[in-house]
């Protein structure tokens, strides 16, 4: 019994590989429209890659609910879940910005040349997510709350930009993800709040006291408002509500 976490653990390490999977399997592609110019895209089936970056988030939520239940919970369970982690919401979202870049970049004449180094910072991310995972194995004041965004919500993030870049229909949200100044600026920006101590929410449930949970309701309300209104989109809406809901209420955080 005390194995089942850990092989919900496990399942996560391999959606995360299937999701690196279908995103290696997408090259670049070079279409002409009618009046001649070029258009640079990737097939569709890149959201796969989502798809199993997701299956991996409600994976790693279970194996800790089943440790709990089984009164399982190990050491040698956590740090199992960080390297699975590391896979499902490191590697596996450093792959899909690096073909963004990738094809941010061919957009412009020999792009599809562009150097590897110019495509490297795309792994800033993955490294963020480790150190930021190591903090947290190391820090038992997290335990409640986070310091710096949880690589789950990071990962999941990510994953929505080929979901909306190409099932979205907004023009202006498929012009940034198609730049390549606006993924830089992002890498960055991702990077350092897995890294910083920034006090942001967890979903435990401390206290049945309303008062408490305010917070909690108030993200969960405004979340599911978005969800209806702009579908996928909403992803990165949700993403920016949990960071500002947190950092409103930081003092109940910390």
């Amino acid at each position: 019994m005390k194995q089942i976490p850990n092989l919900f653990t496990l399942l996560n390490l391999v959606f995360g590989c299937m999701a690196i999977v279908f995103v290696l399997q997408n090259g670049i592609t070079i279409q002409y429209n009618a009046e001649g110019s070029q258009i640079i895209d990737i097939p569709e089936k890149i959201w796969m890659a989502s798809l199993f970056i997701g299956l991996s988030a409600v994976v790693d939520f279970l194996d800790g609910f089943v440790a709990r239940l089984f009164n399982a919970t190990s050491g040698m369970g956590e740090q199992l879940d960080s390297l699975a982690d590391v896979v499902s919401f490191g590697v596996a979202p450093s792959m899909i910005l690096f073909q963004f870049l990738r094809m941010s970049f061919a957009s412009a004449e020999d792009g599809i040349t562009t150097s590897i180094l110019l495509l490297s910072p795309a792994f800033l991310i993955v490294a963020a997510a480790a150190y930021r995972l190591a903090k947290f194995n190391l820090d038992t004041t997290q335990r409640v709350n986070f310091k710096g965004v949880p690589t789950p919500a990071i990962g999941l993030l990510v994953a929505s930009f080929p979901l909306i870049y190409w099932y979205g229909h907004y023009d202006v949200v498929y012009q940034l993800l198609a730049s390549k100044w606006f993924l830089y600026g992002l890498i960055v920006l991702l990077s350092f709040l897995m890294v910083s101590n920034l006090p942001m929410m967890s979903f435990k449930v401390k206290s049945k006291n309303l008062k408490d949970n305010v917070h909690l309701l108030l993200f969960v309300g405004l979340s599911m408002v978005l969800m209806i209104l702009f579908q996928w989109v909403a992803i990165p809406m949700i993403f920016m509500l949990y960071v500002i809901v947190s950092l409103i209420f930081k003092r109940r955080l910390s």
